[in-house]
């Protein structure tokens, strides 16, 4: 398939003004590098308005009727500098959105002949319940079951020690897809609610063929340590790619029940407000603590 190094939009729209229908359409890339960028988040804030880029970095971003041309489009991505675009420069933008690497400091590891002993420790809720609770990427009013790119979903942990976090695994009730692509984000909580990511990796795994039950996402490869001045903190997985079983499937969720001891996370798009709820995602980690 051929590729256009430049942004292609399409702008439809109706009789009153912004609407539903229109949508701005490109690609995103190394600045560096010219390589496509997968996943990409891309939305506006507060607005229900935002996208991933594919795994060649093209985007679809739909706007709806909160949608103004003052409003400013975010493109964020793990390991680069965040750009923003006013939707009414990106309606005249004749090239690729270009990302710059961004150069981070590394945490200082100081190595000590001081000998630990770590402690297993699972870190959320473990049992999957009698399964009368479900938690669903998919609601009944939303109309374009394909859409769900970039919402997120997730829990609230207490972090009381230093700790090496091995794994999340999740128990999955209900999965109507072939393929399906998520990526674990790490969030600092402040107020209540998510803020910036405290693990700065682009961690992205796949379920496949409608698997059901306890799923598990190998984090050794990503050496993630959670000190404990870190507190509370919001492990959620975003959705970034799927591939339907058939023409019908819109169902994924995951088993819960309700807390009010515990705070699970969600957001709609990208750049999206969150919501929080009193229920308890059959969601944990492993971990080795100190």
């Amino acid at each position: 398939m051929k590729r256009f190094p430049t942004i292609i939009l399409i702008l439809a729209f109706c009789k009153i003004g912004y609407c539903q229908s229109k949508q701005v359409v490109g690609e995103v890339r190394n600045f560096e590098s010219n390589e496509p960028l997968p996943y990409v988040n891309v939305g506006i804030a507060n607005k229900t308005v935002g996208t991933v880029s594919n795994e060649n970095g093209f985007f679809k971003l739909d706007l709806n009727e909160r949608t103004s041309p003052r409003d400013t489009v975010i493109f964020s991505y793990i390991g680069f500098k965040t750009e923003k675009y006013l939707v009414s420069d990106l309606s005249n933008q004749k090239r690729a959105i270009l990302l710059h690497p961004q150069n981070t400091a590394l945490d200082e590891v100081i190595v000590t002949s001081k000998k630990i002993e770590l402690k297993h420790r699972k870190i959320g809720r473990t049992s999957k319940g009698l399964g009368l609770m479900h938690s669903n990427f998919y609601s009944y009013h939303e109309k374009d079951i394909d859409d769900r790119l970039s919402k997120e979903r997730g829990m609230k942990f207490k972090i009381r020690k230093n700790c090496h976090i091995q794994d999340l695994n999740f128990n999955i009730t209900s999965n109507d897809f072939k393929s399906l692509k998520f990526r674990v984000n790490f969030y600092k909580i402040e107020n209540g609610f998510p803020t910036e990511l405290v693990v700065e990796k682009n961690i992205v795994f796949e379920i496949k063929d409608n698997f059901l039950g306890w799923f598990k996402v190998d984090l050794e490869p990503y050496s993630i340590y959670l000190k404990e001045e870190v507190g509370e903190i919001a492990v959620t997985i975003q959705w970034v790619e799927s591939e339907k079983a058939d023409t019908k499937s819109k169902y994924f969720a995951i088993s819960t029940a309700s807390s009010p001891t515990h705070t699970a996370y969600f957001r709609e798009k990208a750049m999206d407000s969150w919501t929080k709820g009193g229920q308890s995602l059959s969601f944990y980690l492993n971990a080795l603590c100190e």
